[in-house]
């Protein structure tokens, strides 16, 4: 969650406007940080906000880094009036990306279009220049569905989807369709939509390639997985050949399961946000499957 406050101490920050309830300036979510731990020098160099993790990666040696980008870069004014959250990073901030070696950004969450269709267009165009590869979001259907292929040397291949869940609070309106941009949006989590993602896996999927599912569901907090996610999993790799299950949208880590010998993370949580001097939460469930969550401190913060 590299837009907001994340944005805002960077070289070049997106216009601080913001339309929630409780804020109106990213700059507060940079103050509030500050009051709780002192000042921060600005800018911050791209690659500080990652702190220890480049020299972990680097000693790690990943053959794929993969991140749910859960901004938008743009700096589009046309905020989506629907909902109470918007995230956004200037697209010249987007060099932390490339300063972390990032090699793909699964797009299919609740906060890619907080700035309506230009910031979709914007960000995918800026990512491209970049050469990150995306999934997950689209100009229309067939392209939101379009997985990312990934090189991992040595002719071995690493292949992402990412899809969303109205669980997570991505409006159904943010479905990518014949000739609408959006998401790639699930219909449900039933095992008739594992299978038909399956149909999709064997048509792209060789000997030797290792598929990842990057999904974007359930609500912000609590540690429980939801039988329907961990069923939904199990399918994905059981019926429709997947091979890795990288779940996200909770603000901290959830469950992690083997399941027939692959690794499902139920829930990656953070690792990059703006809500440090943020104290508490309040959850409100909206209809249709949509979640917004702000915290409140002192009368004056949120977080989604």
């Amino acid at each position: 969650m590299t837009g907001r406050g994340i944005d805002q101490v960077l070289p070049h920050p997106a216009p601080p406007g913001l339309h929630e309830a409780y804020v109106h300036d990213a700059r507060d979510y940079v103050a509030l940080a500050e009051e709780r731990n002192g000042p921060i020098r600005k800018p911050v160099g791209y690659s500080e906000i990652w702190g220890d993790a480049l020299a972990a990666l680097e000693q790690a040696a990943p053959d794929v880094r993969l991140i749910n980008l859960e901004t938008s870069l743009t700096t589009s004014e046309q905020w989506w009036p629907d909902k109470g959250i918007h995230y956004r990073m200037h697209p010249d901030n987007a060099a932390c990306l490339t300063a972390a070696r990032i090699g793909c950004c699964a797009l299919a969450n609740n906060h890619v279009l907080d700035w309506g269709y230009p910031g979709l267009t914007e960000t995918l165009t800026t990512l491209r220049r970049l050469g990150i590869a995306t999934a997950g979001l689209g100009e229309d259907l067939e392209a939101a569905q379009r997985p990312a292929v990934l090189d991992a040397g040595a002719g071995r291949r690493v292949v992402v989807f990412s899809f969303g869940d109205v669980s997570s609070g991505i409006p159904p309106a943010w479905a990518a369709g014949m000739n609408r941009p959006g998401v790639d949006l699930l219909p449900d989590l039933s095992s008739l939509t594992a299978r038909r993602l399956g149909n999709r896996v064997a048509a792209i999927k060789r000997e030797g390639d290792v598929v990842i599912a990057s999904i974007h569901w359930g609500e912000n907090w609590g540690y429980a997985v939801p039988r329907a996610q961990q069923d939904f999993a199990h399918a994905l790799i059981d019926e429709a050949g997947v091979d890795l299950v990288h779940g996200h949208s909770s603000h901290h880590p959830r469950g992690i399961e083997v399941h027939h010998g692959h690794l499902i993370l139920h829930g990656c949580g953070d690792f990059l946000n703006d809500y440090e001097g943020i104290l508490g939460h309040v959850g409100v469930i909206r209809s249709r499957g949509q979640v917004d969550y702000a915290a409140a401190r002192s009368n004056s913060a949120g977080a989604a």
